[in-house]
């Protein structure tokens, strides 16, 4: 029954994701469209940079702080995040440079956050086996943060394809790897997985979110020169993430 809890547990944590792709589907006027876009652009990296600055990296620093020495665990924290920034790099050279600059970034979030929610799928479901009460307050503050994910991969999509069925198939791609990593934690790594491997994963994550909305997210929202609505994003997001923290 534990185990079967915490597949669930994570599944829908990871679900959860499809939950933002929806926003899709609300009826934007064409003349708010730019400012809706540079909203969500917005909103979408300062939850990515907020989830890297308040979780990722503090939890994994302490996590290798606590087996390593002070001069090892920096130079673990610091290869890490680096080859994580490294990765969203050489993606975005490879990415077809025909490509809408929109899609391109939608296609870019949505493997930044499968990357994301794959070590967070196998850390809820090892928290739940271990302590049900546990697993299902990681699921509450995943699925807190998994929804406007949803909206970082299917608005920029959806506005550059005009494809409601690409926008929320890519959201789909996100979702499912929280039950994936899951599963993978239950056939494989339920004993042999460590902390400091999950911390390692999560600081090469925080890396790509990181280099990913400064560089990318952050010109494209700029771009539409609508300042306002980019103020108004950053602020709602870190609003939320803060909300993530200190209440889940």
């Amino acid at each position: 029954m534990s185990t079967l809890y915490a597949f669930l547990v994570s599944s829908i944590a990871g679900f959860s994701t499809l939950l933002g792709g929806l926003i899709i589907f609300f009826n934007i006027k064409e003349e708010k469209i730019n400012k809706f876009i540079t909203f969500c652009l917005a909103f979408s990296l300062a939850i990515m940079i907020g989830i890297s600055l308040t979780d990722l990296i503090p939890t994994s620093f302490f996590d290798i702080l606590f087996n390593y020495s002070w001069y090892t665990a920096i130079m673990i924290i610091l290869l890490a995040f680096s080859i994580g920034s490294f990765f969203i790099y050489i993606l975005n050279k490879h990415i077809d440079k025909n490509q809408n600059s929109l899609y391109k970034l939608g296609i870019l979030s949505m493997i930044a956050l499968m990357l994301h929610n794959f070590p967070e799928g196998i850390a809820t479901f090892i928290g739940s086996i271990h302590d049900a009460n546990l697993g299902l307050k990681l699921s509450l503050a995943i699925m807190f943060h998994n929804i406007p994910e949803g909206i970082s991969i299917a608005v920029p999509i959806y506005y550059a394809t005009k494809s409601k069925k690409k926008a929320l198939f890519n959201t789909f791609l996100s979702s499912i790897a929280e039950p994936l990593g899951a599963l993978l934690a239950f056939l494989f790594l339920k004993n042999y997985i460590t902390s400091t491997m999950i911390s390692i994963t999560l600081l090469f994550v925080a890396g790509i979110m990181i280099t990913l909305s400064i560089q990318e997210m952050l010109p494209k929202a700029l771009s539409y020169h609508e300042n306002k609505y980019i103020y108004l994003g950053f602020i709602t997001g870190i609003i939320l993430i803060l909300i993530n923290h200190f209440v889940l």
